[in-house]
């Protein structure tokens, strides 16, 4: 545990240290800004309250999640010091927990930022803060999936800019997998595939925080989702670390 919160610690500190992050949270603020006032119809719709924020943002770190992760094990492998960290006594699990967290809290940061939005509509109306407050929850942990995905791409490559495409391809994937053009599809020739498509979709899990509602099954299909991918990243390098 305690190593883990020191690679934490120390990733999260290595975001700070370079413009990285506060380019990554400017754009990440005027995206939802513009995309919130402007292109949602925000003042048009007459109604204070924050849903098409909530829209708009997965896309959004749909975009931006991958470039914080591509760098995670990319940067490593291609500058020869992910050898070094794997000879550490430190375990393999710990170093990917450890930087996925890091990772996560830079989203939470970000996230926080927005908080001048929700004064906004309190101050233009009444809106129900127990939905934002879902809303929020919502959102961080879609950007947890995003980043879990993100993280094992990047452990695959010493490419910055194939785990960038990877991790934006494969987080689209299960964005857009409760559409209909994607069900319909896969109902018409496996129409169990379509089922699953539906239950495996991060969007899908997403809309009930939207609405208001912290359902169990959600977390846990969120939860999951990560564990999946952490594991998944932690075997990626594991399998690198026995070359």
């Amino acid at each position: 545990m305690r190593n883990m919160l020191i690679i934490a610690r120390r990733e999260l500190g290595a975001y700070f240290a370079t413009p990285v992050a506060v380019v990554f949270i400017v754009i990440f603020l005027v995206l939802q800004s513009v995309l919130t006032f402007n292109m949602g119809g925000f003042f048009d719709r007459d109604q204070a309250d924050l849903i098409p924020f909530f829209s708009f943002l997965p896309w959004v770190l749909l975009l931006l999640v991958p470039a914080i992760t591509m760098r995670l094990w990319a940067e490593e492998r291609r500058g020869g010091t992910i050898e070094l960290l794997l000879t550490l006594p430190v375990r393999v699990w710990e170093a990917v927990v450890g930087k996925f967290i890091a990772a996560w809290c830079f989203c939470a940061i970000a996230l926080v930022l927005t908080f001048p939005m929700v004064i906004t509509v309190n101050f233009l109306g009444h809106p129900d803060n127990g939905m934002i407050v879902a809303g929020y929850l919502g959102a961080l942990l879609v950007a947890g999936s995003f980043l879990s995905v993100g993280a094992a791409m990047s452990a695959t490559t010493r490419n910055q800019v194939i785990a960038f495409v990877a991790a934006v391809a494969l987080c689209l994937l299960f964005a857009v997998m409760s559409y209909p053009l994607v069900t319909e599809f896969l109902s018409q020739r496996v129409p169990v595939l379509a089922e699953v498509a539906r239950g495996l979709s991060v969007n899908e899990r997403y809309l009930g925080f939207t609405r208001g509602v912290i359902a169990l099954p959600d977390i846990v299909f969120f939860a999951s989702f990560m564990l999946f991918w952490l594991v998944a990243n932690t075997l990626i390098l594991q399998a690198r670390k026995a070359d």
